[in-house]
């Protein structure tokens, strides 16, 4: 790991300040620049927890933080211990230890013995840049909170990042929602995120959201999750271009000589705009593309040499043949719009659908014009199906949005995203 200290700047501080503040720390702003504040809350967390107060995040302290980060601990049982006195120890609910371990008989505990006990904080911080890493990590810490959650992966990107996905409910009526085709546009991964970690913890809680019993709907449904279709391009959007990236010298070719890709990158690490090479009039996508001043590899727009011919094209397609899903979202940033139809193809009950969407969201129903109306991925499930599929674009201004935009998107989604469920 790399070491942190005064001076250090990038999304892992941002995570570490999080953290720290989460905890009961003030690490000053969380924004990513290791100053005093900073430090001073990394030295009280080391003298609260043994360590040397040295105001460094080296391999000792982030150990100890890591178990933060996750959300969990993994603990030993010891004669004399009960779940009650565990449960004090960690400041959390009996409960939630019963369900981080199934199986588990809390009247005959066994030395020796390792559960799982997660901490009284939430694992999905929405107050960071959310790379690639920082969602490995969550998905880490929602399958050891949550075990009966279905976590795996439907391929690799082109760099071989897994796309992860999550299944919440054993219901027949599968559903499928997906974020961050777009590298500028990964705030739509931790609201997807921040969903499945709202919706786990409502199932084990007995609780309804906004009125809707979330026990029923995991008995009903099957909700299929894949929070960044896009990794390589959301890790080269927020962490920048390493050197030792295979594809250094093309990138700032294709990015016009420039090596900040922070400000206008959507495509992937090939510089293949993913929502445009989905085999649903991708022909006419290519045709578009002179028109919009691209001519090969680039930032936006260039559908690619082929239909799927990108691995993460491919492994979503693959992915939602080996479902049956009664409907998709695909989530992307900004305008506060949805996108219901494709061709002559779009499903009668659709716009009914996106009607009910638009009431509970506030977003407006819209068609797509020119070359958004092609090669994206609910244009191809639309046309594959002949089912409803919906392009939900969240928030309003310039990708990448700014976090402060989140709690407001969430808001406006959450309802959303329960319905398409139940619809």
């Amino acid at each position: 790991m790399e070491i942190l200290k005064l001076g250090s700047r990038g999304t892992e501080v941002m995570k570490i300040q999080a953290v720290l503040k989460k905890i009961g720390y003030n690490p000053g702003p969380v924004d990513g620049v290791y100053g005093r504040m900073t430090e001073e809350a990394v030295r009280a967390f080391q003298r609260d927890n043994g360590l040397t107060s040295d105001g460094i995040i080296g391999p000792a302290t982030y150990n100890a933080l890591e178990k933060f980060i996750v959300g969990y601990d993994t603990y030993t049982i010891k004669s004399g211990d009960t779940l009650y006195s565990i449960a004090a120890k960690y400041y959390t609910q009996l409960y939630k230890i019963i369900v981080a371990n199934p199986g588990i008989d809390p009247y005959n505990l066994r030395p020796g013995s390792k559960i799982v006990v997660h901490y009284g904080i939430d694992v999905v911080d929405t107050n960071v840049n959310y790379t690639y890493d920082i969602l490995k990590r969550d998905l880490q810490g929602l399958k050891a909170r949550y075990p009966f959650i279905e976590l795996g992966s439907a391929g690799n990107s082109v760099l071989g990042r897994e796309l992860y996905y999550v299944r919440l409910g054993d219901g027949p009526n599968q559903v499928f929602y997906n974020g961050a085709h777009h590298a500028l546009e990964w705030i739509t991964a931790p609201l997807l995120m921040k969903f499945i970690e709202n919706m786990a913890k409502a199932y084990t809680e007995a609780r309804t959201i906004r009125g809707y019993n979330i026990s029923e709907i995991w008995g009903r449904s099957a909700i299929f999750i894949m929070p960044m279709v896009n990794p390589d391009g959301v890790d080269l959007v927020i962490n920048g271009l390493s050197r030792n990236n295979p594809y250094y010298n093309d990138l700032i070719k294709w990015n016009n000589g420039s090596t900040d890709f922070s400000k206008n990158w959507e495509a992937n690490i090939r510089g293949v705009d993913l929502n445009h090479n989905y085999n649903a009039s991708w022909e006419l996508s290519k045709e578009a593309e002179a028109a919009y001043g691209v001519h090969g590899p680039g930032p936006t727009r260039y559908s690619g040499p082929y239909p799927e011919s990108e691995p993460e094209t491919k492994a979503v397609v693959n992915f939602t043949r080996a479902h049956n899903f009664r409907l998709v979202l695909a989530y992307h940033s900004q305008g506060e719009v949805i996108y219901w139809q494709y061709d002559e193809m779009t499903p009668p009950e659709s716009k009914k659908i996106g009607t009910l969407f638009s009431q509970v969201s506030g977003y407006s129903l819209e068609s797509t014009t020119g070359i958004t109306s092609y090669a994206g991925y609910k244009d191809w499930f639309i046309k594959e199906f002949r089912r409803p599929g919906f392009t939900i674009e969240v928030g309003k201004g310039k990708n990448p949005l700014p976090l402060t935009q989140f709690d407001k998107i969430y808001r406006d989604n959450e309802e959303l995203l329960i319905l398409a469920s139940v619809v």
